[in-house]
């Protein structure tokens, strides 16, 4: 009878190991997934070179930074080929205001290693699209997607370079 005993705690010790195996496995597997999540937003933030969709030209340096608020902004720290253009098309506080300084990025929240929930201003035509950026680990650039729709599917990307 005590062998019996002995051999059901056992067979309990053993299948409790086993579960605290899949335990911790799936604790540093869930900690790595954050980890990599943190990091593609600290290569998100920094310096970034916006091309012309028309020639492939350099246009200018975006500025991504965190507020204090806890979310994303976007500013244009140079302009390559107008640096003293203003944003005639943009509606608002923006109307008529240097294209150079201004925050084209604004409002983003970081969700799963992406920005998301904010919007961009398109200073060339003066609409703002909502927004969405991704850091592509592979080839060390930021996909930058603008829609007009809540779901992205009207709206167009663009690639942008680190600086």
């Amino acid at each position: 009878m005590s062998i019996y005993k002995l051999s059901i705690s056992l067979c309990l010790l053993i299948l409790n190991k086993n579960q605290m195996r899949k335990a911790l496995f799936s604790l540093l597997f869930l900690a790595i997934c954050t980890l990599s999540a943190y990091s593609q937003i600290d290569k998100i933030v920094g310096k970034w070179k916006t091309i012309d969709d028309k020639d492939g030209s350099t246009k200018s340096i975006v500025y991504i930074f965190k507020a204090t608020n806890g979310m994303y902004y976007g500013k244009v720290e140079k302009l390559f080929k107008e640096p003293t253009k203003t944003c005639t098309e943009c509606d608002g506080a923006n109307k008529d205001k240097p294209i150079l300084g201004m925050m084209v990025v604004n409002k983003m929240v970081e969700k799963s290693g992406s920005l998301t929930g904010g919007t961009i201003l398109d200073p060339n035509n003066g609409k703002i699209y909502k927004c969405n950026i991704s850091y592509d680990a592979q080839t060390g650039k930021l996909n930058v997607r603008g829609s007009l729709d809540k779901g992205g599917l009207i709206g167009r990307s663009q690639t942008w370079i680190r600086e």
